[in-house]
Formats: C-alpha cells, sequence, structure tokens
C-alpha cells in the first residue's frame, strides 16, 4: 500500500506540475483551457467552470492540459473543429513566442519542483555533508566489502598495515591498489575486538581506481531558509548536469545505454518510500529534472519537438502543414510507445534475473 501511494505521489506530481506550468501560461496569455485533469481514463468527478472543465479520472498516474485550438476537436456530431482565425482564445492564433512560452511552460516547472522539494529536505534535515570518519556509512551490495562481511558503522584502521585515520587517506590507498589484495584491519561497529578482512578490489572501468564498493557516513548540518534555498538550486543544477552529461556519454558510446524504464522506476519509488519521507522528495525531485529535460529534448510528440517547430515557423514567417506535423508527432508517439514497451521488458527480465 505504501509503495502504491508513493508511486501515485511521484508520478501525480510530477506530471500535475507540469501541465499546470502549461495551463497557468495559457491563461496568462487568454487561451481558453478546455481541460485541465488528474489521471487519465474515464472522469470520476468533475466540475465545469466559466471554460474549462477540472476533473478526477480513474487512473491517477499524471494528467493533462487540454487547450483550445492547439489539437483537433470534435463536436458531439463527430465533426472536427477548426478554430476561426478571429478566435482570440485560441492557442494557434497567438503570437509564436507566447505558444513557445506555453510549451516551454511545462517543462520549466519540473524544475521549480525539484528546487521546491530540495530546498525543504534541506530545510527540514539539514545539509548533509561527509564525514571524514574511517567509518563506513554503508556498502554498495555485491561488491567486495559487503561480500566480505563488512557492516556499516565498521572502522577501517588500516589497509595492509598502514594505517587510515581518515576518510581521505582510506580512498587514497584503496584508490591506488586495483585488481589487488589487501588486508584490512577492521574495528566492529560496536567497538568490538579488531580483527582483519582479506578482500580483493575491484577496478573502475572509468577511472582505474580500485573499490570495494563502500560509502562514507554522512552527517547533516542544520541550514536556513536562505541557505537551503542556495543549497536546492545547487543540487538541482549538478543533477541537471549529471543527467545531461550521462545521456551525452550513453549516446556517444562512452558508457552502455542502460535505461531503467516505468518497472524500474516503480521499483526504486517504493525503496525510497519505505527509507523515509526524505528519500522520497529527493527522488522525486531528481526524477522530475529527468521529466523536465527528456520533454524539452527535439523529438516528436514532446515538448521539444513543438518548439523546434515553432522556431521553424517563427524564422519561416509561417507554421508548417498541420496534417504533416500532427503526422511526425504520431510516428513519434508511436516509437515512444515501442521504446517505452521494450525498456518495460528488460526492466521485468532484469528484475525476473534479479529474483532467481
Amino acid at each position: 500500500m505504501t509503495t502504491a501511494l508513493a508511486i501515485i505521489f511521484v508520478f501525480g506530481s510530477m506530471v500535475m506540475i507540469h501541465e499546470f506550468g502549461h495551463y497557468m501560461v495559457a491563461k496568462l496569455i487568454g487561451v481558453r483551457v478546455i481541460e485541465f485533469s488528474f489521471g487519465f481514463g474515464p472522469k470520476i468527478i468533475g466540475y465545469q467552470g466559466k471554460d474549462t472543465l477540472y476533473a478526477w479520472r480513474l487512473i491517477p498516474l499524471g494528467g493533462f492540459v487540454k487547450l483550445h485550438g492547439m489539437d483537433a476537436e470534435i463536436d458531439e456530431q463527430g465533426r472536427t473543429i477548426i478554430a476561426p482565425v478571429d478566435d482570440e482564445q485560441s492557442f494557434m492564433n497567438k503570437p509564436v513566442w507566447q505558444r513557445m512560452a506555453v510549451i516551454a511552460a511545462g517543462p520549466l516547472m519540473n524544475f521549480v519542483l525539484a528546487i521546491v522539494l530540495f530546498v525543504g529536505v534541506f530545510a527540514y534535515l539539514g545539509v548533509p555533508t561527509q564525514s571524514n570518519s574511517n567509518a563506513i556509512g554503508s556498502l554498495v551490495s555485491g561488491k567486495p566489502a559487503a561480500s566480505a562481511g563488512i557492516q556499516p558503522g565498521d572502522k577501517i584502521l588500516a589497509v595492509n598495515q598502514e594505517p587510515t585515520p581518515d576518510w581521505n587517506r582510506l580512498t587514497e590507498v584503496i584508490h591506488g591498489k586495483p585488481n589487488q589484495q589487501l588486508a584490512l584491519t577492521i574495528e566492529g561497529a560496536k567497538g568490538n575486538k579488531t580483527h582483519v578482512v582479506s578482500i580483493k578490489t575491484e577496478k573502475d572501468a572509468q577511472t582505474g581506481y580500485g573499490m570495494i564498493g563502500i560509502a562514507p557516513q554522512v552527517v547533516y548540518m542544520h541550514a536556513s531558509i536562505l541557505q537551503s534555498t542556495g543549497f536546492g538550486l545547487q543540487r538541482t543544477l549538478d543533477f541537471t548536469k549529471f543527467i545531461v552529461v550521462t545521456l551525452t556519454q550513453m549516446v556517444t558510446g562512452k558508457i552502455p545505454a542502460d535505461v531503467g524504464g516505468p518497472v524500474m522506476i516503480a521499483q526504486a519509488i517504493g525503496e525510497g518510500a519505505h527509507e523515509g519521507l526524505s528519500n522520497l522528495l529527493g527522488l522525486t525531485g531528481v526524477l522530475s529534472i529527468q521529466l523536465g529535460l527528456i520533454n524539452l529534448f527535439p523529438i516528436p510528440a514532446l515538448d521539444g519537438s513543438r518548439l523546434v517547430f515553432l522556431l521553424f515557423e517563427g524564422l519561416r514567417g509561417k507554421p508548417l502543414n498541420p496534417e504533416k506535423e500532427n503526422m511526425i508527432h504520431l510516428v513519434g508517439f508511436v516509437l515512444l510507445m515501442a521504446l517505452m514497451i521494450a525498456v518495460t521488458y528488460k526492466d521485468v527480465v532484469r528484475l525476473f534475473v534479479k529474483a532467481g
């Protein structure tokens, strides 16, 4: 139940803040919003405002905004309605720059959501800071340290009898010994008698460093709202850069194209929910950045492609043939769905292999 509620919260908040961006700017420039709905599928409840239907639909994983004049509208007799050129409430009759603002507002709000979530986490918990203690904070499952039975809270006092009084020295020694057998002098988390553990390092493919799969302890420092805001902005920028660099390396073949789909995302959300509210909010922030970035890519059926078409219209002085543009978006949507199915299948296979 917790996982299901967490998934609804994460997907719902990310998509609804995205759609609210479109809605807010459309209203601001005078475009009539036909419908603003939470969820998909059949309508459960709704309120018909002066111009807009506000609805809650059956499948609570996102939502949508329908703008007058943006897509083909069908009347009760099944006829296609085309907004007259003098219809001031039609999306298509607005200047190019205003239409671009409506489209760009969705992804932009995803970044705003990430900033707000990060600021909230920092203001509530404090700013996470890496401890320089030689105590282990966490371990990576399946890596040498975890396989050797080392536990969080254990202290690594020495490596091959060389003292490692702090984390900086500890990492220097281990990084300098890839694919080597090490003797770690361990003090148990509960202050037990020291003992020696034999372990072989792995060689990191990108850096060439020796690795055993350990991370330092994290301590939280109190921060004011102003400080938290600065850290929230910085965290959003850092994650944005990281995602862009990672995707670029995948496209260029520098790293394997290992992309998780809805199943893996749902699993990560479930794990985050069980680890605490702050972890779930942080994960939501990261996923919101990903959603905002991906929507800015010039992929047919996404906001980025609509921005490209509008830019082309502005430079050309007239729009692309609507039928051609709709066909491009349709083809793009079909390809995206095919990719989503393929990634989902890969996720399911990965889960079964992991379970086996």
